[in-house]
């Protein structure tokens, strides 16, 4: 499940949709910012096996291998089906300027209400939890490891959080309550074919970057909320 990152109460907004869904919720991994670890679900977060994650250029190494040792050890042996993933990497308001410079310079999309996703972690999940496979078969003929994993991803699930005037709502506010009731839009977009690590590397990605939203009138009318 990829969704775009704007503020702390993205986290409270998405569990709050899927609180209905059952077994769902119960078989999902969630990969969130370190600071989510100290809030009132943290220790929820930590027994039901997510993975908090630390930002910035001097932990992001080891960070990744810190990730790829968690899913090693407690994806398949917790009996997860679904990973939350934020594929912008912090929030919106932190990372816009550095995204649209490196935008400019890479002659890419120039996005205001998101912001280039960045994929390290996605490639780790991939690499972690998808049989690599070239031309359709396994790669270097290593058909142990295609037998172990799962063929491709079954489902993915592009969400889009837009909220009114393009204000968010930070955890503060969802605990404290001491601003007025508004109208959190939440748009889903899923892709159901099987998708290999090739495949997702080269198309999924890429289209993720596409990903454009348009904000918000005072009265809370969704205007437009598009994913390409």
């Amino acid at each position: 499940m990829l969704v775009n990152h704007q503020a702390t109460g993205d986290v409270c907004t998405l569990m709050m949709c899927l609180q209905d869904k059952e077994l769902v919720v119960a078989q999902m991994m969630w990969l969130m910012d370190h600071i989510f670890k100290y809030t009132n679900f943290g220790i929820v977060s930590l027994i039901h096996g997510d993975f908090f994650i630390r930002q910035g250029k001097s932990h992001r190494e080891q960070q990744l291998l810190l990730l790829k040792k968690h899913l090693e050890k407690n994806y398949r042996s917790r009996d997860r089906k679904w990973i939350v993933l934020f594929p912008e990497g912090g929030f919106l308001r932190k990372r816009r300027e550095t995204s649209q410079t490196f935008a400019k310079k890479n002659n890419l999309p120039f996005l205001t209400h998101v912001t280039l996703p960045r994929i390290g972690a996605t490639k780790i999940i991939l690499n972690v939890l998808v049989a690599r496979q070239e031309n359709g078969s396994p790669a270097g003929g290593d058909a142990r490891e295609f037998d172990s994993k799962p063929k491709g991803l079954q489902w993915i699930i592009d969400t889009t959080i837009a909220y009114p005037k393009a204000e968010p709502i930070d955890i503060q506010t969802w605990i404290l309550g001491y601003r007025k009731p508004t109208v959190t839009h939440v748009h889903y977009s899923q892709r159901s074919q099987p998708m290999g690590a090739k495949l997702l590397n080269e198309q999924l990605v890429p289209r993720k970057i596409k990903v454009t939203t348009k904000a918000l009138d005072s009265r809370g009318k969704l205007l437009k909320l598009h994913i390409l």
